[in-house]
């Protein structure tokens, strides 16, 4: 499961270090009808979860050796290999570094790569000499309700153009500057433009300690077409000089009045800039395979049923590893070994099933969802079969640690799922929790965008996520067993009932307006499928805020600084007003009764 800087519907919620207790595991049968097999359910994810595969990480031959073993294990059940012989490749950046010949000058200056300076992860690797043209924050837009043009009576054809980085409506979790305020959409407008290269600076209202972002590359499928830097204020200053105006006084101004700042000619400065990436890419694949419905007329509709087989290798920095001091193998045996063994096991018990199964299924392992759903959205954009063809996605993530509840998002993507799904669940040995939400930390997320139902089963975070420590001897093999059964059962429901799953929308496609790059965090894990009104902590992260200002694993926060919070659409608006060493007071219901505390951020 991919719960990081990618998952953009989760900012802020500071998902590190979560404290779980151990499951309680219950009492399953052995056998529900000796079909799906407990030995082959853990056979799979032994060996996928076995130090030899080496964490799976993206692009390592563990991965491809994965990659290999499901494709083998898929296809000698009868299914059908898609694709290339079952694969669908695509191309992952797995790290990108500075070159030794980044430069940024002009006049008497010599900027200092690290110091002064980096280009950004997306920047185009050119050389550009050229006049400076600041653009304000780079907006040109027309809204009903605002418009914001800051290219109005510039030149900025074959410029550089300086731009604020994110926008003047700071304080508003709501603000229709969001959708604008990336720095690769600025970039694309800047080159729509005519622009040359761009340079973004942070204000200080924006990040007051003015830190150089990190080299990253953000996995999205195309670059910028132009160099593009980050400069600290004080370079930015230097160019701003001749005009009287700093970078503080600027962002002041235009924050005042919420307006373009008009006239931003810098011609008079020419600087050099070159930007010097290094990209490493590998190939990476999701397994595709394909069965054929038994109705002539049904067979021509598709159930999706996915997992990502993909892992975090030996953890470190920036891999998403809860422990990134620690260079160990993350065997990644829940997350997510646990899916792909369901969705394999589905496979040889559907197709055993085909002659009583209407419509068809697709069979899918994805590749690089750590690092942001790459394999479902590279499939989604290129797939294999249409996507109006599909009723139905099914994503298996972490389905290995059944204590007594399995949680089922996306139950409100189409009219009368989430009965459906509750009447089949009727009758099992776990307890089932339906979240309507269709975005989520997964990849389902990447149909639900494309308006396609979804559904995501998932048995909850634990102490061992994201760390070396989850192992195949952890999970509770009954309840996958339990799980896979269930599945099995609500496939069978959904491909033989005569009507078309009909979809809709349920809570935001891409976090949308909460967007916002939180200045704080509470250092809580939520209960994502949380029935209560409020938002119940499932974990909370030892010595952060949460933690120090009293909030336990199973409060139910139901108010931040006096105003309402009903889930977690409303916690991280919230959130999003919250300033770091601000004192707040937080509302939590604790055993039936209201208990406030205070937090210091």
């Amino acid at each position: 499961m991919n719960i990081n800087k990618n998952n953009r519907i989760l900012l802020g919620i500071g998902l590190i270090s979560v404290v779980i207790t151990g499951c309680a595991y219950l009492p399953f049968p052995e056998q529900k009808n000796n079909e799906i097999s407990i030995a082959a359910l853990r056979g799979h994810i032994y060996y996928l979860a076995s130090d030899s595969l080496e964490g799976r990480g993206t692009g390592t031959p563990g991965n491809q050796l994965a990659a290999d073993y499901i494709a083998d294990e898929l296809f000698k059940t009868g299914v059908k290999p898609l694709g290339d012989n079952g694969y669908q490749y695509f191309d992952v950046v797995t790290n990108v570094a500075a070159g030794p010949d980044n430069v940024l000058k002009f006049g008497d200056f010599t900027g200092t790569l690290g110091t002064d300076y980096s280009p950004v992860g997306f920047s185009e690797n050119a050389t550009v000499t050229a006049p400076v043209i600041f653009a304000g924050y780079g907006f040109d837009f027309d809204l009903d309700s605002l418009q914001w043009h800051d290219y109005t009576n510039l030149d900025v054809v074959k410029k550089w153009v300086l731009l604020f980085r994110g926008d003047p409506d700071l304080d508003n979790p709501h603000s229709p500057l969001l959708q604008f305020s990336s720095l690769r959409s600025k970039v694309l407008k800047a080159r729509d433009k005519g622009a040359a290269g761009v340079l973004f600076v942070s204000g200080p209202k924006l990040d007051e300690a003015d830190d150089l972002m990190p080299l990253h590359y953000d996995q999205t499928q195309q670059g910028s077409g132009l160099p593009v830097f980050h400069i600290k204020r004080s370079v930015a200053d230097q160019l701003l000089a001749g005009t009287g105006n700093t970078v503080a006084d600027l962002e002041a101004k235009m924050i005042e009045t919420m307006q373009p700042f008009g006239n931003g000619d810098l011609s008079a400065i020419t600087l050099t800039g070159t930007a010097d990436t290094h990209k490493t890419t590998a190939k990476a694949q999701n397994i595709v395979g394909y069965l054929k419905g038994s109705d002539p007329v049904l067979n021509d509709q598709l159930i999706v049923i996915g997992a990502h087989y993909d892992h975090l290798g030996y953890g470190g920095v920036g891999s998403g590893s809860r422990t990134p001091d620690t260079t160990a193998i993350h065997n990644g045996a829940d997350d997510n070994a646990s899916g792909v063994a369901a969705m394999l096991e589905l496979a040889r018990k559907l197709h055993q099933e085909r002659n009583q199964l209407k419509r068809s299924v697709l069979f899918m392992a994805f590749g690089g969802e750590e690092m942001g759903l790459l394999g479902s959205k590279y499939f989604s954009n290129h797939p294999l079969l249409s996507l109006d063809k599909i009723q139905l996605m099914l994503n298996m993530d972490m389905v290995g640690r059944l204590d007594s509840t399995l949680t089922i998002g996306g139950t409100g993507t189409a009219k009368g799922l989430e009965s459906i799904v509750l009447d089949a669940a009727k009758y099992e040995p776990f307890k089932v929790k339906v979240s309507p939400e269709g975005y989520g930390p997964s990849d389902h997320a990447s149909f639900y965008i494309k308006d396609v139902p979804v559904l995501f089963f998932f048995t909850g975070i634990h102490d061992d996520y994201h760390t070396p420590a989850d192992d195949p001897e952890k999970v509770n093999y009954k309840g996958e067993q339990a799980i896979t059964e269930f599945a099995n059962e609500l496939v069978m429901t959904l491909g033989n009932r005569a009507e078309k799953l009909t979809w809709q929308e349920a809570g935001p496609k891409d976090g949308g307006e909460m967007r916002r790059a939180f200045k704080v965090t509470l250092g809580v894990m939520p209960d994502y499928a949380g029935q209560t009104k409020g938002l119940r902590i499932d974990g909370v992260r030892k010595g952060g805020p949460a933690d120090r200002g009293g909030i336990q694993k199973g409060d139910i926060i139901i108010a931040m600084e006096g105003k309402p919070v009903q889930n977690i659409y409303d916690y991280m608006y919230r959130l999003a007003e919250f300033k770091a060493g601000q004192r707040i007071s937080v509302d939590v219901m604790r055993d039936g009764k209201k208990v406030i505390l205070i937090v210091d951020l």
